[in-house]
């Protein structure tokens, strides 16, 4: 009876034994699970992804995007002579304009101007400013020229050529473009206008005094302000011949 006892004193043990062994042994591989979890995790956070902007190569539209705005700040215009049609000068001012908007060229394209002057004319003592064309059949064009801008000039309907010497195209002098282009341009804030007075005399014209104290004296014209409308008159006055500024309007050709 006791050996029986004994015997199951001693199995009993064992079970024990067994039970501990085997929790130690689940306490090890939680123990283990959970070293590599952190392992794994330390290795994320030691070696993250590269971000793409340290990347050497960038996208495709960030690409073209500076190349764009590197191409536009590099091109070079110049200003250019084009012979038009007579009398359609604006309409195809405004038809080049339009060409080129569909074209997408506008950044080979600066401005495009019909040249022309401020004219003052005094009809029935009123005063009247008119737009003169500088020179009819021509308009000045800024833009750089390449095979496309080229192009799209030379389709552009009442567009004849440019100016220049065997059809190819010869920039304005800096002094023709202060010339020309200032003209036709508004004047800026703070700039005073120049206006242009229509005086129908030359110098050396003889002209008859119609008004003021001068008025039926003959003289020949010698000096024309067209700023101020002034005309200069060489008068015999007492034998002697005398300069006498006018009004243009206070004489008349003889």
């Amino acid at each position: 009876m006791a050996a029986e006892e004994d015997s199951v004193t001693e199995a009993s043990s064992n079970d024990d034994v067994n039970d501990d062994v085997e929790a130690d042994a689940s306490e090890e591989a939680d123990e283990v699970a959970e070293e590599e979890v952190a392992a794994e995790e330390a290795s994320t956070e030691e070696e993250p992804p590269v971000p793409a902007a340290r990347s050497k190569k960038r996208g495709p539209i960030e690409e073209i995007t500076e190349e764009d705005e590197a191409a536009e700040e590099s091109v070079e215009k110049d200003w250019y002579i084009l012979k038009v049609q007579s009398n359609r000068e604006k309409s195809i001012c405004s038809n080049l304009i339009r060409r080129v908007k569909m074209a997408g060229l506008e950044d080979y394209f600066g401005e495009i101007l019909v040249p022309t002057e401020d004219l003052v004319e005094y009809k029935n003592g009123k005063k009247k400013v008119t737009k003169q064309k500088l020179y009819p059949g021509y308009i000045v064009v800024h833009m750089a020229i390449n095979d496309e801008t080229w192009f799209v000039v030379r389709e552009t309907g009442g567009i004849g050529d440019f100016t220049g010497a065997g059809g190819k195209p010869v920039p304005m002098l800096p002094h023709e473009v202060d010339r020309i282009v200032k003209k036709t341009r508004k004047p800026e804030e703070g700039e005073q206008e120049e206006v242009k007075t229509n005086i129908r005399f030359k110098i050396g014209d003889h002209v008859r005094i119609t008004e003021g104290t001068f008025e039926n004296f003959e003289g020949d014209v010698e000096l024309i302000d067209e700023t101020n409308g002034r005309v200069t008159v060489m008068i015999n006055i007492f034998g002697r011949t005398t300069p006498v500024e006018m009004e243009h309007w206070q004489m008349e050709p003889v």
